[in-house]
């Protein structure tokens, strides 16, 4: 008998991935978490029955998620995490020697324990002594601090259930202010191509611009998410995502990466006229 997964990204599309065997199946009080294993991608998480990631292209959302921020403010002490449970974006922030505090505020802290337990490789720096893991609602944690951190990176979930106050023009408010003054946030912004994903896409851009002077997004390829085609925004107060590239700087620490580097960090914001005319149509909006 043959086992597959399978998530509805349309009413007419859908994803399957053949799995070996289910390693993990229980509900927090927040949503289902669902472990699998694979032939072709290897060990991957769903929450919901929503793809969050495979050990097989992990690699690209996490490093894209965060050196892109890094890559533009290399000189960032004080790092806040929003979501993030499995682990991959405290892994790649641990490898910055120059980082100082990196404070974690996930909803759910069976994420994390079924991460550490059955995805090592992303969740494998929990343990780093600058890592502060706060198990609390995002939203509520970001009303209390003003002009604390040098980079937020929002690693939340779709806009509906847990993550859905993550995708409001309060919470993106809250962020600006707890900001320095080069402060930028960056957040997972979606997929352009699917009509709902393109509809929450700019819902969000749109909350985003009216916070922040600089808002930009940019691309990548992630084949296990919805149409392979994903966007993350950068937003900032005065720092621009090319012009303020440090790319010297950042190729001198000599990080090795599978996907990122400072070439295609250009390339990545430009977008594909559609996507672009997605983004002028909310940015122009009365």
């Amino acid at each position: 008998m043959q086992l597959w997964y399978s998530e509805e990204q349309t009413p007419h599309v859908e994803f399957s991935i053949k799995i070996d065997k289910q390693l993990y199946s229980g509900k927090s009080e927040f949503q289902r978490i669902d472990v699998f294993d694979s032939q072709e991608f290897g060990r991957f998480l769903t929450l919901d029955g929503f793809m969050q990631l495979t050990e097989k292209d992990e690699f690209i959302y996490h490093e894209m998620i965060t050196h892109v921020p890094m890559a533009v403010n290399p000189n960032a002490k004080n790092v806040l995490v929003i979501g993030a449970g499995d682990g991959g974006v405290i892994r790649e922030l641990t490898r910055y020697k120059t980082i100082g505090q990196i404070d974690l505020v996930e909803i759910d802290k069976m994420v994390v324990d079924v991460c550490k337990e059955y995805l090592p490789s992303t969740a494998s720096c929990f343990d780093d002594k600058r890592v502060n893991i706060f198990y609390e609602d995002g939203l509520r944690y970001i009303r209390r601090y003003e002009n604390k951190y040098d980079i937020i990176i929002v690693d939340s979930t779709d806009p509906f259930g847990p993550g859905e106050g993550l995708f409001t023009k309060e919470f993106y408010g809250n962020c600006f202010q707890a900001l320095t003054d080069n402060g930028i946030m960056v957040n997972q912004h979606e997929s352009p191509f699917y009509e709902k994903d393109a509809a929450a896409m700019q819902r969000a851009h749109k909350r985003i611009v009216e916070n922040f002077p600089v808002s930009k997004v940019y691309q990548a390829h992630i084949p296990t998410y919805p149409s392979g085609h994903w966007l993350f925004g950068f937003a900032a107060k005065t720092l621009h995502p090319i012009k303020d590239l440090n790319a010297e700087k950042w190729n001198a620490l000599g990080l090795k990466t599978k996907y990122y580097n400072t070439n295609l960090h250009r390339g990545s914001f430009a977008l594909p006229t559609y996507v672009e005319d997605l983004l002028k149509d909310v940015e122009n909006a009365e």
